[in-house]
C-alpha cells in the first residue's frame, strides 16, 4: 500500500499545490482542515479514495491525534497573513504549531515538512515574523528532522500578492509604495513550493534542514508594481508612502477588519514586514539544492492575470 501523508493546512493556496502533487506521484493524502465541508475540491485531484479530508482544529490537540492515526508523514502548511476572530499569530502559527509537532514526535513521525517564512525571527518586531520562528522551533525541538521550508512571496493563479494589487489597479488611480518600494522580493512559483515539500518528503538526506525558498530574479516592491500594472495594461500612478503614514493606515485597516466581512488592504503588522527585504540569504540552500529549476515570473504572471486587464483575456498581450 503506498504512504499515507497528512497535510495540515491543506485546502489553501499552497496546499492544494501540495496535494495535487503528492496524488500525482502516488501518495494517500489525508488533508486536515477545519472546514472540510467547502474543501471538496480536492479530491478530485487524485484516483477515487486517494484523497480524504479530515475535520481537524490545531488548537484541539484530540483533533490533531486522530488526524495523525496511521500516517508515514507530515506536512504543516497552516499559516495566516492577519488576524480573524481566534485565528490569531500565536494560537495558529507558534501554539498550533507546537500542538502538532508535539503530537507528530508522540506519534513517532519522522518524515516532516514544515512550512515557514523567508525573514522568521524569534526577536522580529513583526507578529507574523516571530511567530513564524517560533512554529519552527517547536518542530526543531520536537522533531529534530523535520525539514524546514521558509519561501519569499508565493505566486500563483491563487495568490494574494498580484491578483490583490491588479484588482486595486482595476479600481483606484494610484498604488501605494510603502517605505518607497524599496523592499525586495524574490517570488516562487507555487508548483516550485509543491515540488520542493514533495523533494523533502522524498530524500532522506535533506531531512533536518532548512531551504529558503526563492525564483530566480529579485524585484524591489516598486518593480513588481510596475510589472503587475503592464502584464494588465493598465497605467497608475505610484504613490511612495512612507512607513509612519504606512503604519498608521495598517493600524487604521486592523481596526476596519474586526467589522463583520471586512478584509484590511493592509495591517499594521504587514507594514512592519516591508521593513525588510525578503530574499534568499547568501549562503542558504534552496530549489536547487532539491533538485528544482526555479520558474521566471515573466512565464507565469500573463497566465492568470488577464482576467485584469480591461478586455480581459481579448486584450493584446503586454508581457512582462
Amino acid at each position: 500500500m503506498s504512504k499515507l501523508a497528512v497535510i495540515f493546512g491543506g485546502s489553501g493556496f499552497v496546499g492544494r499545490n501540495v496535494v495535487r502533487e503528492l496524488a500525482s506521484r502516488g501518495w494517500r493524502v489525508r488533508v486536515a482542515v477545519r472546514r472540510p465541508h467547502i474543501a471538496h475540491f480536492l479530491k478530485p485531484m487524485g484516483a477515487v479514495g486517494q484523497i480524504e479530508l479530515m475535520q481537524t482544529n490545531i488548537r484541539y490537540r484530540p483533533s490533531i491525534q486522530q488526524a495523525l492515526a496511521g500516517a508515514d508523514a507530515v506536512v504543516n502548511l497552516v499559516g495566516i497573513l492577519a488576524k480573524e476572530g481566534r485565528q490569531n499569530f500565536n494560537s495558529i502559527q507558534s501554539q498550533g504549531a507546537r500542538n502538532i509537532a508535539d503530537l507528530t514526535a508522540e506519534a513517532g513521525i519522522r518524515n516532516v515538512v514544515h512550512m515557514s517564512a523567508i525573514g522568521a525571527d524569534i526577536n522580529s518586531e513583526s507578529d507574523y515574523a516571530r511567530t513564524k520562528a517560533e512554529g519552527e522551533a517547536a518542530f526543531q525541538e520536537a522533531v529534530p528532522s523535520a525539514v524546514i521550508l521558509r519561501p519569499s512571496i508565493v505566486f500563483g493563479p491563487r495568490d494574494d500578492f498580484f491578483n490583490r494589487f491588479a484588482g486595486m489597479a482595476r479600481l483606484a488611480p494610484a498604488l501605494p509604495l510603502i517605505g518607497g518600494g524599496k523592499t525586495k522580493f524574490q517570488p516562487v512559483y507555487v508548483d516550485d513550493v509543491a515540488d520542493a515539500v514533495c523533494a523533502a518528503l522524498e530524500t532522506p538526506s535533506h531531512q533536518g534542514k532548512v531551504f529558503e525558498l526563492g525564483g530566480p530574479d529579485t524585484h524591489t516592491f516598486k518593480e513588481l508594481m510596475e510589472i503587475t500594472l503592464k502584464v494588465i495594461g493598465r497605467q497608475r500612478f505610484l504613490a511612495p508612502l512612507p512607513f509612519p503614514i504606512a503604519g498608521f493606515m495598517g493600524g487604521a485597516g486592523d481596526l476596519a477588519s474586526k467589522l463583520p466581512f471586512v478584509k484590511a488592504p493592509i495591517t499594521a503588522d504587514q507594514v512592519r514586514l516591508l521593513k525588510k527585504d525578503n530574499i534568499v540569504s547568501e549562503n542558504a540552500e534552496g530549489l536547487e539544492a532539491l533538485g528544482i529549476t526555479p520558474t521566471p515570473l515573466a512565464s507565469i504572471l500573463p497566465t492568470y492575470l488577464e482576467r485584469f486587464r480591461k478586455y480581459g483575456q481579448f486584450s493584446p498581450e503586454t508581457g512582462v
